[in-house]
C-alpha cells in the first residue's frame, strides 16, 4: 500500500474524520494519507492532530479544488479519492488496486449501482438524481459507467495529472470520467457498498449542486457534438 495515496477532501468533519483515520490506521497502516482542507477549519485540524497523515491547506475553495490540489501533491504511483465522512469502505482499495494491475487500467471507478452494490446513504431524491445523471452520461457522453457521481476513484496519479482538471466544485465528479473518455484512458468499475455517514453534516446540496452538474454536462455534450 506504500504506492497509494488516499486523497481525502475534508470540510468541517471534526467528528467523522478521526473515525475514518482510525479505521485506516487499523486496516491499512502503510498507506499514505493526504488530507486537503481549509486553513480556517480549526476544529477539524485539532481533531486529527495526533494522526499520521499529511495535511495541506487549499489555496482555492470547493470540493473539486481540494481534490485537484491533492492530486498535484500526491507523489505515489496511485491515488485514490476517499471520503472524510466514513461512507467509503477501505476494503475496496486493495480490490481496486488488483483490478487496475490485472487489467492494466488507468482508472477504476467505484459504483453503488452494480450487482452486489448499494448505497446506505442514499435517499429517494439522491438515488433518482444519481440514476438520471448516469443515464445522461451514458446516452450522450458514452461514458459507460453505472454511477457517475460517486467519486470513490482509484487511478494512476500520472493519468490524473494529465487530465488538467479545473472544476473546483462538484462538477469534478463528471469532469474526471469525461476527460478519461476524451483522452482514451482505460477505465472500468467495481461494485461498492456505500456506508452511511458516521458523523457531522452532509455538505452536498442536492438541488443547487445538481443543477451546476447538469449545466456542466450539457456544455460538455454540446462541445462534443460541435467538434
Amino acid at each position: 500500500m506504500k504506492e497509494i495515496t488516499l486523497i481525502i477532501p475534508a470540510k468541517k468533519e471534526p467528528n467523522a474524520l478521526p473515525i475514518v483515520l482510525e479505521e485506516l490506521k487499523q486496516n491499512h497502516p502503510e498507506i499514505n494519507i493526504l488530507i486537503v482542507m481549509q486553513k480556517n477549519d480549526k476544529e477539524t485540524i485539532e481533531a486529527i492532530k495526533n494522526y499520521d497523515c499529511k495535511v495541506i491547506f487549499q489555496t482555492g475553495m470547493g470540493y473539486g479544488n481540494a481534490i485537484i490540489e491533492g492530486i498535484k501533491n500526491s507523489k505515489t504511483t496511485y491515488s485514490c479519492i476517499f471520503y472524510a465522512d466514513g461512507s467509503t469502505d477501505p476494503r475496496y482499495i486493495s480490490l481496486m488496486l488488483k483490478k487496475s494491475q490485472i487489467e492494466n487500467l488507468d482508472l477504476v471507478f467505484g459504483s453503488r449501482y452494480e450487482k452486489g452494490a448499494t448505497s446506505l446513504d442514499d435517499n429517494f431524491i439522491t438515488r433518482i438524481g444519481n440514476f438520471a445523471f448516469s443515464l445522461f452520461g451514458n446516452l450522450f457522453m458514452k461514458l459507460n459507467l453505472s454511477d457517475l457521481l460517486f467519486t470513490y476513484i482509484f487511478a494512476k496519479t500520472k493519468k490524473l495529472n494529465e487530465m488538467n482538471l479545473c472544476q473546483n466544485d462538484y462538477c469534478l465528479c463528471v469532469e474526471i470520467p469525461f476527460k478519461a473518455k476524451v483522452l482514451k484512458f482505460k477505465y472500468s468499475s467495481i461494485p461498492c457498498i456505500e456506508r452511511k455517514r458516521v458523523a457531522d453534516k452532509k455538505k452536498v446540496k442536492a438541488f443547487s449542486d445538481g443543477l451546476k452538474i447538469l449545466i456542466y454536462m450539457i456544455k460538455k455534450y454540446l462541445q462534443t457534438i460541435n467538434r
